[in-house]
């Protein structure tokens, strides 16, 4: 990238990251919910006696089987209750973190006298939450579209009291474009940019490493990390670079979908897409012994990369986007590792020709399980890349240029596997009638 060019591009990037990396405590998806119930809540000025609320079918998808912090229950219907009950309206994806006993004590209450419903709703959005409080007379309606805090209407009574303007600006987003972007603009951000501008990333491996640490503690969903370290210690596997990688990495998704009240550091809407694209890195990072500015440009660069890769995908896809943010920690690992863009690019192609066919069938505890595999996958296409090693241009929908193959990917995601995703939706719903 020249230097003319550096300026514009680099303020949109930065201004991306600090929109999409942002903390998170519990699924993205009910946590939508939750704050839409909240804000509601807010407009509403008295608790509310009923809630009625509407989700698009992939959020519904993401919303089914994970369990929501503080409470002890998965789904949707508690996400509602206790956003507007003990949820914070101000707090974005944190709406949940002054969540007390008594809230979830509450809501559990109104659970189990059948006055919280929540159904689809007939919307063009794949993400699209809709909260409406009823107390008394008096109801209000809140609408979160597009991304997981996007309000985009406000409704007491009836009378609209906030709309999005014609620009799609909002309560809480400002935008940002990465259009012109390319993988390799993305590269020389993450290493060239003064690093008081990339610092603040540091944040993300501070809140995904205590969570790391918090999911070896407990048995938090299917303790899949603490199940990796316990066969470690009895000689099943050799506690080499790759274990570590997996064994952090996997144990803070566990901790995250088993209902940790602990924040994720999020990547493009989740917690998930976070900790994928950080602790791989951390880890790494470590093992080189790097200082804090070098873990910064890795951490800059992986989760940058990430959000240039989602650009490409739908908000909510078939598509497992555990694997897009490793694609990220596959760029941050290899520069650590190399200091080459041609290794950072053979590496996030490699993992293209890998794991592109992983689905996202809901979020659930199994999410840790396509982290750890994702995980696994960007070490691997590393090792490849540092031997001059990589799935070729000849090979699948990956090409020799690796925006081209970061374009494939996209055109899978938004195409044929849109009908994928339909078949996934169908299948989980039949599951739960």
């Amino acid at each position: 990238m020249s230097q003319q060019q550096s300026p514009a591009l680099w303020a949109e990037f930065i201004k991306a990251v600090k929109q999409e990396v942002v903390p998170a405590i519990g699924c993205t998806e009910p946590i939508s919910l939750a704050l839409a119930s909240a804000i509601a809540a807010s407009y509403l000025e008295q608790k509310p006696e009923r809630i009625e609320a509407k989700v698009s079918m992939n959020l519904m998808k993401n919303g089914m089987g994970v369990t929501v912090p503080g409470t002890g229950m998965v789904g949707l219907p508690i996400a509602a209750a206790v956003g507007a009950i003990g949820g914070d309206a101000k707090a974005g994806l944190e709406v949940l973190k002054h969540l007390s006993p008594d809230s979830v004590s509450q809501g559990k209450v109104m659970l189990a006298e059948g006055r919280v419903s929540v159904c689809i709703a007939e919307c063009s959005q794949t993400l699209y939450s809709e909260a409406t409080l009823y107390a008394g007379s008096d109801k209000v309606r809140v609408c979160i579209a597009d991304s997981h805090t996007h309000v985009v209407r406000i409704e007491k009574n009836d009378r609209l009291l906030f709309e999005t303007d014609r620009t799609g600006t909002s309560l809480d987003q400002q935008g940002y474009c990465m259009e012109s972007a390319r993988a390799d603009d993305v590269y020389q951000f993450a290493i060239n940019a003064p690093f008081e501008d990339l610092e603040f990333i540091l944040q993300a491996a501070a809140l995904n490493s205590a969570l790391s640490v918090e999911g070896l503690k407990s048995s938090y969903g299917l303790h899949i990390g603490a199940t990796l370290q316990k066969q470690m210690s009895l000689g099943l596997l050799s506690p080499d670079l790759l274990t570590q990688i997996m064994i952090r990495t996997t144990s803070a998704s566990d901790a995250r979908m088993g209902g940790a009240l602990l924040p994720a550091m999020s990547n493009s809407g989740s917690g998930n897409q976070g900790i994928a694209a950080t602790m791989p890195v951390v880890v790494v990072a470590e093992f080189v012994g790097a200082d804090k500015e070098k873990l910064a440009r890795a951490l800059m660069l992986s989760h940058l990369m990430a959000i240039y890769i989602h650009t490409k995908l739908p908000k909510l896809s078939a598509l497992c986007a555990a694997t897009t943010a490793s694609m990220g920690a596959a760029a941050g690992m290899a520069w650590l590792l190399s200091d080459r863009f041609d290794t950072v690019g053979m590496a996030i192609s490699s993992m293209i020709g890998d794991v592109s066919g992983m689905i996202c069938d809901g979020a659930s505890n199994s999410c840790a399980m396509k982290v750890s595999t994702s995980a696994s996958s960007a070490y691997k296409a590393v090792l490849m890349a540092l031997d001059g090693c990589c799935v070729t241009g000849n090979e699948g929908i990956v090409e020799s240029d690796v925006d081209k193959s970061i374009a494939n990917l996209g055109a899978l995601a938004c195409g044929s596997m849109c009908q994928t995703d339909t078949q996934i939706i169908e299948i989980m719903t039949r599951k739960a009638s």
